[in-house]
């Protein structure tokens, strides 16, 4: 299926020069929906999955839903302040500073094979910084999942041999 009738650009957002990836139209689309989730679940066959991991915001939509799928546990990472449990952060470089997400300590126990969604590779911070606290807790990142790679930021150079699916590549 060709996604990308489903994906429109809106320029200058959230700032002048950024083209922005609005996923909006796939997400209110049901067969689009569909066969999206399928296809993530797809880079998944033949994996055992103790957890997926869904990175705050929009990487909620999709972790969930894949999570339930696979018969796994579903697992936020927030921006700090967000979880209302005690939690374990990390930092990462964004283009004017920092950010900081965080994960409930107690979310992965150790050996658990862990599967990292979100909706977009960019630069790779906040998805190396995800890897980080899995990590931290004793979970083994088996893949990172997106629905869109944007390659000309090189995000995947900083996760360093982590495997990495993409729905659709930019």
């Amino acid at each position: 299926m060709d996604f990308t009738t489903y994906i429109r650009d809106i320029n200058d957002f959230p700032k002048p020069g950024v083209v922005f990836k609005d996923i909006t139209p796939l997400l209110s689309d049901p067969y689009a929906l569909q066969k999206a989730s399928e296809a993530l679940l797809g880079f998944t066959a033949q994996m055992q999955i103790d957890k997926v991991v869904g990175v705050d915001s929009r990487g909620f939509i999709f972790a969930p839903m894949l999570a339930a799928k696979m018969g796994a546990g579903f697992v936020p990472v927030r921006k700090r302040g967000k979880l209302p449990y005690e939690t374990i952060s990390a930092a990462y470089a964004l283009e004017y500073g920092e950010a900081i997400v965080e994960i409930h300590k107690d979310a992965i126990s150790k050996g658990e094979r862990v599967l990292i969604h979100d909706d977009v590779l960019a630069t790779g911070g906040t998805a190396s910084a995800v890897c980080k606290l899995v990590e931290e807790l004793g979970g083994q990142v088996v893949q990172c999942n997106f629905l869109i790679e944007l390659t000309f930021l090189n995000g995947a150079e900083k996760l360093n041999g982590y495997p990495i699916e993409a729905l659709l590549r930019y």
